[in-house]
């Protein structure tokens, strides 16, 4: 937690200094008053009975008065909050390799599963589209705010079939994010690049234009059988940590369905929240209130008051 008025928490360490010794010298005037008037043994049952409580009050008020006087120095907080004007295309691989069942019940369907979860947990005010490709790229959904249209929008996405065009999404994705704001690209491939534009020359590009690119690899550490061929599904993580490093995000493995919601999951936070100091004034000063006025009213009721 930081102050944009440091000065200020002097202040309020003095204020609330000044109210304990206040505090103090009230109390005690109050009990040379009982022993002037009273009977000792009746003084001291009723102050065994009431100093615990009174404390706590006690207490209660100095801290209440520290936080008002400390909401003069405008304390500022560390909290995750929504991006403002964030734009995300979700770039989800069909090649005919997402057929493969290692992960079930498919690896294409595990993908839209964890799709549907990630725009699910989006914020308010997010904008998302979305690109599919296998050989080559195409727009399923332009980037929207409407999250109903855009989970319905996956029951466009094609069946898995054909080869792996990466950097053709990459461009894509590239193409359909505003020119400023926050930008951020999230591919989902199973594969190695095997047509159109390379990856390894896209990523630079459109990571100099101040977008990220998160990219997660689909598939067992063994890869599995291309269902229809004989081929086994391979997958190319060096290219995709480089691709991910060249655009400012980060690679991740996804092994299973868990894995995969998983990691789309925290890439929620990574892609459309950021850590800000937030203004912690008015929330310092309304508990403050609060705790000042709760302590009065338990003081009134013991017929007492600070």
């Amino acid at each position: 937690m930081s102050a944009a008025h440091p000065a200020f928490v002097i202040l309020a360490l003095v204020v609330a200094l000044f109210t304990v010794i206040a505090m103090r010298l009230v109390d005690r005037r109050a009990q040379a008053q009982a022993l002037a008037y009273s009977d000792l043994a009746f003084v001291e049952r009723i102050a065994r009975r009431r100093v615990p409580l009174e404390r706590v009050l006690a207490g209660a008020f100095v801290f209440g008065i520290f936080a008002l006087a400390a909401a003069l120095a405008g304390p500022r907080v560390s909290a995750s909050v929504p991006t403002r004007d964030a734009t995300i295309v979700l770039c989800i691989d069909t090649s005919g390799s997402m057929r493969a069942t290692d992960i079930a019940p498919s690896r294409s369907e595990a993908a839209k599963a964890a799709v549907r979860g990630y725009i699910d947990a989006l914020p308010a005010g997010t904008r998302v589209g979305i690109v599919a490709f296998s050989s080559s790229a195409i727009v399923v959904q332009t980037p929207i705010e409407d999250r109903e249209q855009a989970l319905a929008s996956l029951a466009l996405v094609p069946p898995p079939n054909g080869g792996t065009a990466i950097g053709d999404a990459l461009l894509g994705a590239a193409r359909l994010l505003p020119q400023k704001g926050a930008r951020a690209i999230v591919l989902l491939t199973d594969g190695v690049n095997n047509s159109g534009a390379s990856p390894l020359d896209a990523a630079p590009q459109i990571g100099a234009t101040g977008i990220r690119i998160f990219t997660v690899g689909i598939g067992t550490q063994n890869g599995g059988i291309i269902p229809g061929t004989l081929e086994e599904a391979q997958i190319d993580e060096q290219a995709l940590r480089s691709v991910a490093e060249a655009g400012h995000g980060d690679y991740r493995r996804a092994t299973d369905a868990s894995d995969l919601q998983g990691a789309l999951a925290r890439l929620v936070r990574e892609t459309v929240w950021e850590k800000k100091n937030v203004d912690a004034s008015l929330a310092f000063a309304l508990a403050g209130g609060g705790i000042v006025v709760m302590a009065v009213l338990g003081f009134a009721t013991l017929g007492r008051f600070p």
